[in-house]
């Protein structure tokens, strides 16, 4: 009985010949092929990535910006280059269509011909996005496309931080050249604030003055209508005496004339009578003188006498007086006649005047000239009413302006304060930090280091579960005869799992050593690692005897193969299960084979946390389940029918 539960039972077959020994060393190894052989290969394809051939066609004609040449197209292809994150051949636009087609270039990335000239686009009021143009061909490898287009964003952020600081470099260039045009226009906001607010007070000043001049205007008009009605008297009083007077300029110079001829007459009649007071006194001298020569005291007397009246005549003034006025009267008759006689003289003028109607026709335009004043003056009486009125009106609304001009000068001086005054140092810093103002900083707890330790709880469980499958194909799910012995059934299903588990833990050991060290993998939890394997081979190998026990190894190996199925695409151990088909998101929750790989990540990688324990007791109960499962089986199994002796089915 003993010896049945052997582990031993069941080796017999394996223990002479070299094949079936070199079987069983295939199984234990089999795990190596779907474990370790395959993160082998594919250990870390994402960081080789620089061995991925990818051709640059540079088509890009430059442009010029700000006087200067850019050559941005060539810049980026250079840039791409010395990234070494790929291995890029700079090939001409013939040789990249030709190389994708055929397979030599995973991708090709084209700069067009407008590159530049989109670049520089934003400095120019006219900005348009640059473009990179990535070419795939999902014919020669998908995966390839789905590298080339992680390596695309990586050379999209280059390349954009990149351009970016030439875009903003152009736009600061422009700006910097007009701030000197943005500040004099900001000083001249502020002097039109200042101007009207001088405006504003000038404006009250002007309402308050043109009140003023609005009643002085009226009191001017009516004025001015006094004056115009006393012109009008004094043109008629003076047309009035030019029209009456009986003397006619040559009457005048006629009785001008007649003057100066009867003073002439009377100057030679004084002469004549100044002469002949001469001769009267010489003679009357030379009486007095013959007299006193005589001796005769009675004529010398008389002598004496004729002195005193001699000298009475001298004394008298009359004839002086009478010279003097005569004079005078002559020199002023003299003068007019030189006026009268003078045709350019100013009488003469006034005469000619008055006998040609100049005068009329001067008094008449100096009525005119009073009629248009009085007009005028009633004009601008009416005009400053109503620039008194639109003053008025002025005066109310230039606060208003004043407010606006204050708001316009308050934002320009705000919006000069946002306009920063940057060195050379400074402005280099701000366009890197426009360029690429976000950098990604990465914070990834239990990394995992390659691709390798990512898929490892995969592939561990994969592995695991084809050597249960293989090492079940040459092992019997349920003994026959320790069951035709009537040993005990959870005894029966033992005597067949037990060296079964051997074979899957010696399997479990070699691909975690193998891994471990020949691989370098570096477990966060080597111990737990190790244990977690061993917990799953046991429930792998239980799950695999519960099928081939239940439904007879042929329809059970099937089953097993298919089940091995829907935990792969189930489990989540390559993709998010969020992102998987619906119904493989719900049979997700019940596959075995999402314990095993939510374990293994938390021991390979660490960070384990609740979820570590539900696995742990999910795949101990379910080893229980599937053990007690066969249990049944083998219990059934004592019994024979023609299924059981004649299978449906052999594999």
């Amino acid at each position: 009985m003993i010896a049945a539960f052997s582990p031993g039972s069941d080796f017999k077959r394996y223990y002479r010949g070299r094949m079936p020994r070199l079987a069983v060393a295939v199984i234990i190894l089999m795990p190596l092929l779907y474990g370790a052989l395959y993160l082998w290969a594919f250990w870390n394809p994402f960081g080789n990535v620089d061995d991925l051939p990818v051709a640059i066609v540079n088509l890009d004609e430059g442009a010029e910006s700000q006087g200067e040449q850019l050559d941005a197209g060539t810049q980026v292809t250079q840039g791409i280059v010395d990234s070494k994150q790929l291995d890029i051949h700079v090939v001409g636009e013939e040789e990249g269509v030709s190389g994708l087609e055929h397979g030599h270039y995973a991708f090709t990335v084209t700069i067009p011909k407008d590159f530049s000239e989109s670049i520089v686009s934003a400095a120019a009021g006219d900005p348009q996005q640059a473009q990179l143009i990535f070419t795939y061909n999902d014919a020669n490898n998908y995966l390839s496309t789905v590298i080339g287009q992680d390596a695309a964003a990586e050379i999209i952020n280059e390349v954009t931080a990149q351009v970016g600081e030439q875009v903003f470099e152009a736009v600061a260039t422009g700006i910097k050249a007009e701030l000197p045009k943005l500040k004099q226009a900001a000083a001249g906001v502020e002097e039109l604030n200042a101007g009207m607010e001088e405006l504003d007070a000038g404006a009250a000043e002007l309402a308050t003055n043109l009140v003023t001049a609005k009643n002085g205007a009226a009191t001017l008009d009516a004025a001015i209508d006094e004056l115009v009605g006393a012109v009008d008297g004094a043109v008629a009083q003076v047309e009035r005496a030019a029209s009456t007077s009986g003397l006619t300029s040559d009457e005048l110079r006629g009785i001008v004339a007649s003057i100066d001829a009867s003073t002439n007459a009377l100057a030679n009649a004084l002469d004549e009578i100044s002469a002949a007071n001469a001769r009267a006194h010489a003679e009357l001298q030379a009486i007095i003188d013959d007299l006193n020569a005589t001796g005769e005291p009675d004529l010398q007397e008389i002598a004496a006498r004729l002195e005193g009246v001699q000298r009475s005549i001298e004394q008298s003034a009359v004839s002086q007086d009478v010279a003097v006025a005569f004079d005078r009267l002559k020199t002023d008759v003299d003068t007019l006649a030189a006026e009268f006689n003078n045709p350019g003289s100013r009488i003469n003028v006034v005469l000619r005047s008055i006998e040609t109607g100049g005068i009329n026709n001067t008094l008449n335009t100096v009525t005119a000239t009073a009629d248009q004043l009085r007009s005028g003056a009633d004009q601008l009486s009416s005009g400053l009413v109503q620039l008194s009125d639109g003053a008025t009106e002025l005066a109310a609304n230039t606060p208003l302006l004043v407010a606006g001009t204050n708001e316009l000068a308050d934002g320009v001086e705000a919006g000069m304060k946002l306009i920063p005054t940057w060195d050379n140092a400074q402005q280099s810093s701000f366009i890197k930090t426009l360029a690429d103002p976000v950098v990604m900083k990465e914070v990834t707890h239990n990394e995992a280091k390659t691709f390798a330790y990512g898929f490892a709880p995969f592939f561990f469980g994969l592995a695991l579960f084809v050597g249960g499958i293989i090492a079940w194909m040459l092992f019997n799910p349920l003994q026959a005869r320790p069951l035709a012995q009537g040993l005990g059934s959870f005894r029966v299903v033992l005597a067949s799992y037990a060296p079964t588990l051997a074979i899957g833990f010696l399997q479990a050991t070699i691909l975690y050593l193998v891994v471990r060290f020949g691989l370098g993998m570096e477990y966060a939890n080597p111990a737990g690692t190790f244990g977690f394997m061993l917990l799953m081979v046991a429930m792998f190998m239980a799950m695999i005897q519960m099928f081939n026990a239940v439904l007879g190894p042929a329809v059970g190996r099937v089953l097993t193969l298919a089940f091995l199925m829907v935990q792969l695409t189930s489990a989540g151990g390559v993709y998010p299960v969020a992102v998987t088909t619906l119904p493989f998101q719900y049979i997700h929750w019940i596959d075995p084979m999402t314990a095993t790989v939510t374990g293994l990540r938390f021991m390979i990688l660490g960070g384990a946390d609740y979820r570590l324990w539900v696995a742990i007791g999910t795949i101990a109960l379910l080893t229980v389940v599937f053990l007690a499962i066969s249990t049944w089986a083998a219990r059934r199994n004592r019994q024979y029918n023609m299924d059981r002796l004649y299978p449906p089915v052999e594999v």
